[in-house]
């Protein structure tokens, strides 16, 4: 699954990211906590040289909670960079990023040099929820498709610390079509840029990988099959999901995808850091 897409406004973010990034000390990137490398946005991690990185695990309510250990853990080995995960609910964890981001950067932090922080994710990420968190108050859009925010904006959360926002920047297409699949399965694509049968394909053989149990609980399946296809057969006869001829694989594919993103199957998560974690393996591609 190659996604080849890269709207005039991800050309002009990253001309503004570019402009900015020399004025801010730290850059906060909000990452997916089910697919933390997937979201990941390379682009970021190339103009960022050597700034002092906090990532922002969001969501983490709906992955699973060993993995996202593991995820914090193996981020917060590397040079210069915390990890916190989030979930929509964790208020009091999210309004600790301000004191976690002084630590990166302990000159700073005062009415004469407050902290300037980048804020920055893919979208339909969380960035918008997790602004609202800090500030107490709606001052972002929010919701569950892509390319909500759409402008730059400056958010003061007090005298020593502002934020600067950035719409969601995303990038053409990996060239790892495994890497694009995650990204659908999760939301980050807009649905009108996928095929519901196909995602639901890749996520259903996932599962049967990784938690067929939860496949079994949700559906109330006797047994699971060898293919993702007879299993996606089995939901759709369970769920009603039938056309004359046969089963609607594309109404099932978006009920499994849909009821997948909002976590009615479990808490799941799609890579583990204990994989070899190269950001060549999100090499743009055109």
């Amino acid at each position: 699954m190659l996604i080849n897409w890269y709207p005039g406004h991800m050309n002009r973010a990253r001309r503004k990211i570019e402009e900015i990034l020399p004025k801010v000390d730290v850059v906060i990137e909000v990452l997916d906590a089910r697919l933390p490398l997937s979201s990941t946005n390379p682009m970021i991690q190339e103009l960022r040289k050597d700034k002092p990185y906090l990532k922002v695990l969001s969501k983490s309510d709906l992955a699973d909670d060993a993995t996202t250990l593991a995820w914090q853990k193996h981020f917060s080995e590397q040079t210069n960079t915390d990890c916190l995960a989030i979930t929509t609910e964790s208020v009091e964890i999210a309004r600790t990023i301000p004191s976690r981001v002084q630590k990166l950067v302990p000159h700073r932090g005062t009415a004469a040099k407050p902290v300037r922080a980048l804020i920055v994710g893919i979208p339909n990420v969380g960035k918008s929820t997790l602004l609202n968190t800090l500030v107490g108050r709606k001052i972002a859009n929010t919701g569950d498709e892509p390319a909500v925010t759409k402008g730059q904006q400056k958010v003061v959360l007090s005298k020593e610390f502002y934020l600067i926002d950035t719409p969601g920047m995303t990038w053409p297409g990996s060239k790892d079509e495994m890497i694009n699949y995650r990204l659908a399965a999760s939301g980050a694509i807009r649905d009108t840029a996928i095929e519901y049968d196909d995602v639901a394909m890749f996520a259903m053989d996932y599962m049967l990988q990784r938690y067929p149990e939860l496949i079994i609980k949700r559906y109330g399946l006797k047994k699971l099959f060898d293919t993702a296809y007879e299993d996606l057969e089995q939901v759709a006869a369970k769920r009603g999901c039938l056309r004359k001829g046969g089963y609607d694989l594309t109404r099932v594919g978006d009920l499994f995808v849909r009821e997948l993103r909002a976590g009615k199957l479990g808490k799941i998560s799609f890579e583990q850091p204990d994989k070899q974690f190269k950001y060549r393996d999100l090499e743009i591609g055109l």
